[in-house]
C-alpha cells in the first residue's frame, strides 16, 4: 500500500522547525539616515526570547533606500522591495550608498507597550522612506535544511514573477493592522510576517536556475520532491532505500544518486536527521521519550536514545532540560537543594527521635 504524501512539504517543515514571526519597527526616515542592524544572536534574547535562531526582514512601503549585508555590497530597495535576511547576518540599511552606520543595541529591547515600536528619524523630508522591519524565529537544531539551503540575503521584488503586485498589498495591510492596534494585532502580525517569509522563500524557489542543488531544489524536483513528501508525511514508517524507491518510480541506486546530488547526503540520512527534528519539537512540549521513540520510528526507548544521542550531541532528557526558560533550571536546582535539606533534616530528627526511644527503653530496662 502506498504511504499517503504531505500535501505541502514546505508548510510541514516550517511546523517542524516552529517558526513564528513578530513585526517590530515602523520606521518613517529622512534622508540622511543609516543604520547597523547587530547579528542575529546579540540581540536575540530581547526580540524573541527563547528562539534557537533569528531571521531579519525590512519591507519598503514608501521611497527608496539601501540595504546589505555588513560585509557585503548594498542592494538598492524600491517601495514594495522585501529584503531578508534568513542565517541572521549582522546588515546595514541606509539613504544613501556607503554610508557610515552604527549599532543601537538598546533599540531592540521589546517595549511595555503593543508592538510595533513606531520609530522616526526627522532630516529632509521629500526624501522620506518607509520601512516596516520585522523578525522570525526558528529551530535550526539538530535539523533546518531550508536554512542551510537559503543564501544569506533574499531580495524580492513585488513587481516580478506571476504574482507580482500581491507582496506590496499584503505589506500595506500589515501596516494597516500594526497601526490601528486592535486586539489580537500583535498576533495577525505575527502570522503576517511568517506569510512574507514564505511568500520570499517561495519566489527564491521560483527563481533557481536548472543546475541548482540544496533542499529547495530537491522540492521542485518531481521524484525527490514527492520522495521528501513521503519522508515528512511519516517520518516514523519502516522506511528502507527499495521501499522509497518503488514509491517514487525510481531505481534504488537511481533514487540515492539523484538525492544525493540534491540534498548532498543519502534518503536514509536524511531520514534519520528529520526524525530528530521532529523528536526534539516533541520533547519541547514534554512527551514522554517513550512516546516519541515509537512515533518516530524506534522499537524502544533505548534505541531512540542511542540515536538520538549520536546525532545531538546530547540525550533526549538532557536536550530537554538544556532548552528550559532562563531561570527554569536554577529553580529546579533551588527545589532539589531544599528538598535534600528537608530530606537531612527529617533525617537527624528521626536519628534523634530513635536515639530517645532508645534511651527511654533503656532507663526502663
Amino acid at each position: 500500500m502506498s504511504a499517503p504524501v504531505s500535501s505541502d512539504t514546505l508548510s510541514d517543515l516550517l511546523r517542524t522547525v516552529r517558526l513564528t514571526g513578530a513585526v517590530f519597527f515602523d520606521i518613517e526616515a529622512d534622508a540622511p539616515w543609516s543604520k547597523l542592524q547587530p547579528a542575529g544572536p546579540a540581540i536575540a534574547s530581547s526580540v524573541l526570547p527563547g528562539v534557537q535562531h533569528l531571521i531579519s526582514y525590512h519591507a519598503i512601503t514608501e521611497g527608496s533606500c539601501w540595504g546589505g549585508l555588513a560585509d557585503g555590497e548594498p542592494l538598492r530597495l524600491e517601495a514594495g522591495d522585501v529584503i531578508v535576511f534568513p542565517h541572521g547576518d549582522a546588515h546595514v540599511l541606509s539613504s544613501a550608498r556607503g554610508m557610515q552606520a552604527s549599532a543601537d543595541l538598546g533599540a531592540y529591547r521589546a517595549p511595555a507597550s503593543q508592538l510595533p515600536v513606531t520609530m522616526r528619524f526627522e532630516g529632509d523630508a521629500r526624501a522620506r522612506t518607509h520601512l516596516v522591519c520585522g523578525f522570525l524565529g526558528c529551530d535550526v537544531r539538530p535539523f533546518n535544511p531550508l536554512i542551510a539551503t537559503l543564501p544569506r540575503v533574499l531580495h524580492v521584488r513585488d513587481g516580478t514573477g506571476p504574482n507580482g503586485g500581491w507582496l506590496g498589498n499584503f505589506v500595506r495591510v500589515a501596516l494597516d493592522e500594526s497601526r490601528t492596534k486592535r486586539s489580537g494585532g500583535e498576533s495577525v502580525l505575527a502570522r503576517m510576517s511568517e506569510l512574507l517569509f514564505v511568500e520570499a522563500v517561495r519566489r527564491h524557489l521560483e527563481s533557481l536556475p536548472a543546475e541548482q542543488t540544496g533542499w529547495l531544489a530537491g522540492l521542485r524536483d518531481p521524484q525527490i520532491g514527492r520522495a521528501l513528501a513521503l519522508l515528512h508525511a511519516r517520518p516514523g514508517f519502516g522506511w528502507s532505500l527499495p521501499g522509497l524507491a518503488r514509491e517514487v518510480g525510481m531505481s534504488r541506486s537511481a533514487l540515492a544518486e539523484r538525492f544525493a546530488l540534491l540534498l548532498g547526503m543519502p534518503p536514509m540520512q536524511y531520514l534519520a536527521s528529520w526524525r530528530m527534528q521532529v523528536a526534539t519539537g516533541r520533547l519541547a512540549r514534554g512527551e514522554k521519550v517513550v512516546s516519541i521513540a515509537l512515533e518516530v520510528g524506534y522499537d524502544s526507548e533505548a534505541a531512540f536514545s542511542r540515536a538520538f544521542k549520536k546525532l545531538v550531541g546530547r540525550s533526549p532528557r538532557a536536550w530537554r532540560a538544556d532548552q528550559s526558560p532562563p531561570g527554569t533550571k536554577a529553580r529546579s536546582a533551588a527545589r532539589k537543594a531544599r528538598r535534600s535539606r528537608e530530606g537531612s533534616a527529617g533525617s537527624a530528627q528521626e536519628r534523634r527521635l530513635r536515639g530517645h526511644g532508645l534511651a527511654r527503653d533503656r532507663a526502663r530496662q
